[in-house]
């Protein structure tokens, strides 16, 4: 597919265009001019012919002939983004096109000043489905409706008392005007909306009813469009949803739906294009967008699962030689340097995957301290329920480093060895390396069932997070705290039914147990990062559908 959103070396949303680049709307206040700029081409005159806002200016009086052509069959959807300001309407896009670039979100009114445009586009064939349009919110609809009724006839239909606003000085945002009120944001919104197909109300759960939203309605209403509530913040425990719907009911508006722009849910965004479609003569374009994107969003889990899935086949077939008499400790430090190093790697694919580029924009879950903590400590170990299969002094030493106090590192592996009563021989060596005197380290088992818990953790988080979330705990899906923040108290969970670990750490998967004695498949142990991950390419299609089987996110 086309991808125009690489702007500033910012890498592209998935599925999403930016279809032009942004001109300066001229017809906007002076102090508007440091604002985000006006899409070209985002709205059409009378005669159907697109025309840029920059054309738009206080002297352009004919702008208020706009009309809209009705969908035809096999025509992109024209899809305006409408509601009060600071609804979350961006937001929304942003989650929408997987971009936390488009646009400005802040917890602020007024953040959006111009109408700017995106396409949801077919990621096979690059053909452009939706147009989204992003409009400034509505500030005063209250103060507009007293206008509409004092200055249009009404007997007037509604697009026709909307065209003769658009045509009124106070339409114009223009400094030449001398005028008590200006409804310059409210015009290009109702411009906008008078040149797409249909619209969606975004409405910010957590606001009571007020009559300026009745308002906001009335006057969306006089478009002659479709228009569908969409219920944005629906995951806040102040949500006045019920009330909404009762309201909404009144106003003859009985199909709404619900979509967090925080707190992402897939199925939420399938039912938004359902119910969409239901409003329309014709729907294929909505239909063929759901069908992509529900694929698109199963390839994404596949690949992900594989990034997981590569990732611990290369730790488990990490193996270090020692001699009997070398201290284990310096070679053990630097086997666990290499691995925390290849699980940052990891994670930071699958951000990348999932469109989470940059912490500067949208906070991730990897600020959260649980996924910064080192997976060798071992009060991480024991925070997640897991215990070691040959006791402590076995995680001690392979999973997290010798506990030079207890053992001492002038004692050496092979009195180290000794003192458990070879509990440590299944991830050492064989019994002919010890008679020949050489040692191979491994990573124990038990850190390795940590780093996969770690890693599916982080990508149900990832697939549960809106594009608009701005903080590292927005949103952790709702059974994650018992991973990532539980304490390091006294558990002692029954291994064979661990509701944290995706597996018992002494019941490894065959993949990651067959690894132990492939060290050619690991890069970490021989430098060699493409021949490595060739050869363990086929066991990591067989491990990531076993990783797919641990629900993460029931």
């Amino acid at each position: 597919m086309n991808n125009n959103n690489n702007q500033n070396g910012k890498p592209a949303g998935l599925f999403a265009d930016k279809a032009y680049e942004p001109t300066p709307d001229v017809s906007n206040h002076a102090s508007d001019n440091t604002s985000k700029s006006t899409v070209a081409q985002s709205i059409v005159t009378q005669d159907n012919q697109p025309v840029s806002t920059r054309e738009l200016s206080a002297t352009t009086a004919p702008v208020a002939k706009v009309t809209k052509k009705t969908i035809a069959s096999g025509e992109p959807l024209k899809l305006a983004v409408v509601g009060h300001t600071n609804t979350g309407k961006t937001s929304i896009l942003r989650t929408l096109l997987r971009d936390v670039y488009f646009g400005e979100v802040k917890n602020e009114a007024a953040t959006t000043r111009h109408v700017e445009q995106a396409q949801l586009t077919d990621s096979r064939t690059g053909e452009v489905l939706v147009a989204l349009y992003d409009t400034p919110g509505l500030e005063d609809a209250s103060g507009l409706m007293d206008w509409l009724e004092d200055n249009t006839a009404s007997r007037r239909d509604g697009i026709e008392r909307l065209q003769q606003f658009l045509a009124a000085d106070i339409a114009q945002g223009s400094d030449s005007y001398d005028l008590p009120y200006d409804y310059s944001q409210e015009a290009k919104v109702i411009r906008q909306l008078l040149a797409s197909d249909m619209a969606i109300y975004v409405v910010d759960a957590r606001e009571p009813v007020l009559g300026k939203y009745k308002d906001e309605l009335a006057i969306l209403s006089w478009a002659a469009i479709p228009v569908m509530p969409v219920f944005n913040f629906t995951d806040s425990q102040n949500a006045n949803i019920d009330d909404w719907q009762t309201m909404l009911a009144r106003r003859n508006l009985h199909i709404s739906t619900r979509f967090d722009s925080v707190a992402f849910e897939f199925e939420d965004e399938m039912r938004l294009w359902k119910n969409l479609a239901t409003m329309l003569t014709h729907s294929e374009m909505l239909e063929q967008l759901m069908q992509r994107r529900t694929e698109d969003w199963a390839q994404l889990y596949d690949e992900a699962n594989i990034i997981i899935a590569d990732f611990l086949l290369n730790v488990a077939s990490f193996v270090r030689e020692i001699n009997d008499d070398d201290d284990p400790m310096p070679v053990l430090e630097q086997m666990q340097e290499a691995v925390r190093q290849s699980e940052r790697a990891m994670q930071h694919n699958l951000l990348n995957l999932y469109k989470f580029y940059d912490n500067a924009v949208s906070a991730t879950p990897l600020e959260l301290q649980a996924y910064q903590q080192d997976p060798f400590d071992p009060e991480l170990l024991k925070s997640y329920g897991i215990r070691t299969t040959s006791g402590a002094a076995a995680g001690a030493l392979l999973g997290l480093g010798i506990d030079a106090a207890a053992l001492g590192t002038t004692l050496g592996l092979g009195a180290a060895i000794g003192g458990i009563a070879g509990g440590l021989l299944s991830n050492t060596s064989s019994i002919a390396d010890r008679i020949t005197g050489v040692k191979r380290l491994y990573i124990d088992p038990a850190t390795l069932t940590l780093l996969a818990t770690r890693a599916l953790d982080l990508l149900t988080a990832l697939r549960h997070r809106g594009h608009a979330a701005t903080d590292a705990t927005q949103l952790l899906y709702k059974g994650e705290k018992n991973s990532l923040e539980a304490s390091g108290g006294d558990n002692n969970p029954d291994e064979d039914n661990n509701p944290i670990t995706v597996w018992p750490a002494h019941k490894l998967p065959s993949e990651l147990k067959k690894a132990r004695g492939k060290p050619q498949w690991s890069s970490l142990s021989s430098g060699k990062s493409e021949q490595a991950q060739l050869l363990r390419t086929d066991m990591a299609w067989s491990l990531s559908g076993k990783l797919q089987s641990y629900k993460r996110d029931s």
